[in-house]
């Protein structure tokens, strides 16, 4: 994958960073708003997201993770604290030794490449989240470069398994942050602005 220099722990930093301020500002008026992913309410969406930021600090340690069922993660009143303490646990998990190297889990897959379906969860759902909430979003340009090619990947077994929707095209004179949003099914025109 492009950015193999760059330890993935420093890019989930930087997503964690970017989506920090955004979880951080959802209102809990706004939770029951829908969002770019038909199945995922706001809440549901959150719940989705602190799920798989949990779990794939297990599959950094090359440990089992239980998909099988979500929690109700806001069900704390200090939810918006704890998403920032587990995606601080993420980037913790994923800069141990070996974290990187050798297949993740039940998975089978490259330990980097799982790292990157979490960096790409902690981004476009955080995307979703913005246009769900009337908000603007951009990443960090290597997070995006990252991506691009685990998209480009994984986008015909991901929309087997509806983990993608079908492409869309993308604007003429795209950002790299929208093609892969055009790529993973998402309206990148809609990007800075509300769904």
């Amino acid at each position: 994958m492009t950015n193999r220099t760059q330890p993935l722990s420093e890019l989930l930093g930087t997503a964690a960073a970017h989506a920090a301020p955004v979880v951080r500002g959802i209102a809990d008026d706004s939770l029951a708003a829908p969002t770019p992913c038909s199945e995922y309410d706001v809440r549901a969406l959150l719940n989705h997201l602190f799920h798989v930021v949990v779990n794939f600090q297990a599959l950094a340690a090359k440990q089992p993770a239980d998909f099988s069922t979500t929690p109700d993660h806001l069900s704390d009143p200090d939810w918006r604290a704890r998403f920032e303490a587990e995606t601080a646990k993420l980037v913790e998990a994923w800069a141990a030794p070996g974290a990187e190297e050798g297949t993740s889990g039940g998975m089978g897959l490259p330990a980097r490449t799982v790292g990157a379906m979490v960096l790409l969860d902690l981004t476009v759902h955080i995307w979703d989240l913005t246009q769900a909430t009337g908000r603007s979003f951009e990443p960090d340009p290597a997070v995006v470069e990252t991506l691009a090619e685990l998209v480009e990947q994984m986008a015909p077994t991901a929309r087997k398994m509806n983990v993608f929707g079908d492409a869309v095209e993308a604007p003429e004179g795209a950002s790299a942050f929208e093609a892969l949003l055009a790529a993973t099914g998402r309206n990148p025109p809609a990007v800075g602005t509300a769904a």
